[in-house]
Order: structure tokens, then sequence, then C-alpha cells
């Protein structure tokens, strides 16, 4: 199949795009800098400078692969993120949720694109009420937090966008937290410095429930997905969801770090802001047996304790 990848030079996109390549699949990927191009060349892709915000520039990339397949990977997010001011740090990356992926759907509409894969998020977006894992059937938020509610509603945006779009197989990818190669969970990168440095402590009773992934078998989920996979939403995560203050000092110990501070919530709220309390506290994980079932797919990392602990080795 012929696959465009938009935001192909990311840390999904550098797992991604070798692995349609091994399978044979013709991968036109994107990027916003002109200095990548040799990067996607040299994973055996076809590279394009875009700016997914122009929707002219979009058509005719578009219009250049003539994709079966567009996968909408496209993200902006800063080198530094302050959770403190969530949806300022989110505001480029929300446009590309929004603006971005109406391009990509009407470019691809044009050309009879056959199916339409998005990245979306499995974590904080769902209800913050009953069972502390939820399924693509649960409901998201009614009431996000104010710091949060912007970017809650570009991706909710996305999904709606996505999965309504009738001349294609929409696909929505929920994502747990990202960690391993080029993400900002491996060694030496800025989240781990972090906890190594105390500076990332539990907030009040830690039972805010997290999932995760490699990011090698969110490549793989979105593989399937590509080659196989239906209209609808798949929370792509690991079989291990688990409150923050269970993951949090398991990971301090497996790199060695220090215990990590242990704050009251009214105090963690005044350091850390709202968002950083919220998934602390509250926020729900999310079941991965609809992926399994319907994608075929299993993740080779089956829970972060083992994944975490094979990548601090």
């Amino acid at each position: 199949m012929k696959v465009l990848v938009a935001g192909a030079t990311g840390a999904l996109g550098a797992q991604l795009v070798p692995r349609l390549v091994a399978r044979g699949h013709d991968v036109t990927g994107t990027t916003r800098s002109d200095d990548k191009r040799t990067v996607l060349s040299g994973m055996g892709a076809t590279p394009i400078v875009v700016d997914a915000l122009v929707a002219e520039q979009v058509a005719a990339a578009v219009a250049q692969a003539q994709p079966d397949v567009i996968v909408h990977q496209l993200t902006a997010l800063p080198q530094s993120l302050d959770i403190r001011h969530f949806d300022r740090e989110f505001a480029a990356t929300n446009r590309l949720r929004t603006e971005g992926t109406d391009h990509l759907l009407s470019a691809g509409r044009a050309v009879g694109v056959t199916r339409f894969v998005a990245q979306s998020y499995a974590g904080w977006p769902f209800a913050r009420t009953g069972a502390r894992v939820k399924t693509e059937d649960d409901p998201l938020d009614p009431t996000p937090p104010d710091s949060m509610r912007e970017t809650f509603n570009a991706i909710s945006y996305l999904e709606d966008a996505v999965t309504r779009a009738d001349w294609t197989d929409g696909i929505v990818l929920r994502y747990g937290g990202f960690y391993g190669p080029g993400t900002s969970m491996r060694r030496g990168a800025e989240q781990l410095e972090m906890i190594r440095a105390r500076k990332f402590p539990v907030i009040g009773s830690g039972a805010g429930v997290w999932s995760f992934v490699h990011v090698e078998d969110a490549a793989d989920a979105t593989v399937a997905a590509i080659e196989h996979g239906e209209r609808g939403i798949f929370n792509i995560v690991d079989d291990d969801p688990a409150p923050v203050a269970t993951w949090l000092p398991a990971l301090a110990r497996t790199i060695g770090a220090p215990k990590p501070w242990h704050v009251p919530r009214v105090v963690g709220r005044l350091i850390a802001g709202e968002a950083a309390t919220v998934m602390m506290t509250e926020v729900r994980g999310a079941s991965n047996a609809k992926a399994k079932r319907v994608l075929g797919w299993e993740p080779r990392h089956p829970s972060w304790r083992e994944g975490f602990t094979q990548e601090a080795a």
C-alpha cells in the first residue's frame, strides 16, 4: 500500500516508518523541517516538507503521494513542558489536532484514501468517576479541568472528525504514555532526570491511574491499524494500568533515584498546578482488550515494570 505518514520524524514516526518500509509499503513522510529530509530518506521514505496548517501545502503533498492510507501523527510539543500552563504548552499541537486534521481529511477525501489513522491519547480525557480502568465505550470527562479544557476540546474534535468521516475507515488510536527511544521517558531524558532530582513528587493520594505503552509497541499497533484496522477508537496501552503511588516509586528504584517526595494535594496544586494535581490523583487508566481482539495486537512489553527496567539497563 501507499502510506502517507504526517509527522513522520517524531518519536513514533521514527519507529513506524521503518516498520512500514520493511513490510513492503510505499511510504511518504512529511516533516516541517527541510533538515529532516535526509532522516526520512534514510528510513526508506519519500520526504515532503509541509506546513500542516497551510491547507494548500497539505493538499499538494497528498496529491503527490496518492496514498491509500493517511496516518496523522502531527504534534508540536516544546522541548520542555510546563504542565502548570497545560493549554498554553499544547496550543500548537491543538491546532494540528483541529486545523491540521481538517486539512488532512479534506486532502484525503480528494484522492480517495481508504483508511485514515489518527493519534489521540488515553488517560486523563476519561471521566474521573467510576471504574479505575476505562474502555473505549466509557464516556470522556464532562467537566475537564479549566487548565486542560482547550486541549480536551481539541482531542475530542479530532476523534469526532475522524470517526465520523463516512467516506473512509476512520481509526483513532488512543496511545498511553510513551516511554522508550525518542520519548521524554528514556535514559537521560527530562522526566527521568526530574525523578533523579526529586522534582517529580507524588501528589496527594497518588491514586491517579496511568496507562503506559512502549513506543515500539505503539508502532506495532499502528501498523496493525494501517493494514487491517476498522473504523473506531482503540486504546493502545500495555496490560498494567497503575496508580502514580505505585509506578512512580518503582521507576525511581529502577533508575537508582531517591524515593520521590510525597506532598499534600493542596501543596501540590500550588507547586505543580491544577493539571498535574488532577493527573496525579484522579485520572483513569485504559483497557487494551479491544485492540488485542480487533487488531490482533499484543504488546511485547506487557508491563511498564519490565519495560522500565529494560530501558534503564
